[in-house]
Formats: C-alpha cells, sequence, structure tokens
C-alpha cells in the first residue's frame, strides 16, 4: 500500500491535509479519500507543511473552499492544483 500524503475526508473537498513532514515541489502525492475509501494522486507543486492544505483543483479567486464537507473560507489569493493552501490566500467568510 502506497504511503498516504495527505487526507480528503468528503469527496466534495477541494482541499487535503498534508499528513506527512517533508513535502516538497514536484513529488508526487497519494490521498486517502475517506468518504468511499479512494485514493487520489496530486503532484505538489509547492512545499507544503504538516497540517497544511494542498489544493486538489485549480481555486479562482472567489471560490469557496471545502475541507471535511464544510466550507470554511473563500479564496483570495488563486491557488493551482497542488498548490498549497493555508492562511496567505485563503480567508474566513465571517470578516
Amino acid at each position: 500500500m502506497p504511503t498516504t500524503h495527505f487526507i480528503v475526508h468528503d469527496k466534495a473537498d477541494n482541499v487535503g491535509v498534508v499528513v506527512v513532514e517533508d513535502v516538497k515541489p514536484g513529488q508526487r502525492l497519494t490521498g486517502w479519500v475517506m468518504e468511499g475509501d479512494g485514493t487520489i494522486v496530486v503532484k505538489a507543486l509547492d512545499a507544503v507543511p504538516l497540517g497544511h492544505k494542498i489544493a486538489l483543483r485549480d481555486l479562482k479567486k472567489g471560490d469557496t473552499v471545502f475541507k471535511y464537507g464544510h466550507d470554511i473560507g473563500k479564496v483570495v489569493d488563486p491557488a493551482g492544483k497542488g498548490r498549497h493552501v493555508h492562511v496567505h490566500n485563503i480567508k474566513t467568510k465571517r470578516w
């Protein structure tokens, strides 16, 4: 079984949570999709720290970010598939 590099909770999620250290640009990452017990593969385009998110598809400014099947905010700076997603490019919709 391949190493799980990130976890996706819901098939509707557009980000995955990195669960290993030292993700480097160009690395081929395997993600476990908990809903349905499947896997997906994404090529990392940035270094992504443990616990941070990776974009599973291209995210445009204004898009809603889904994690754990829930709306966690909006994209304020575009992030292409495989890019690091965190507070530098997503913000809460609360304010």
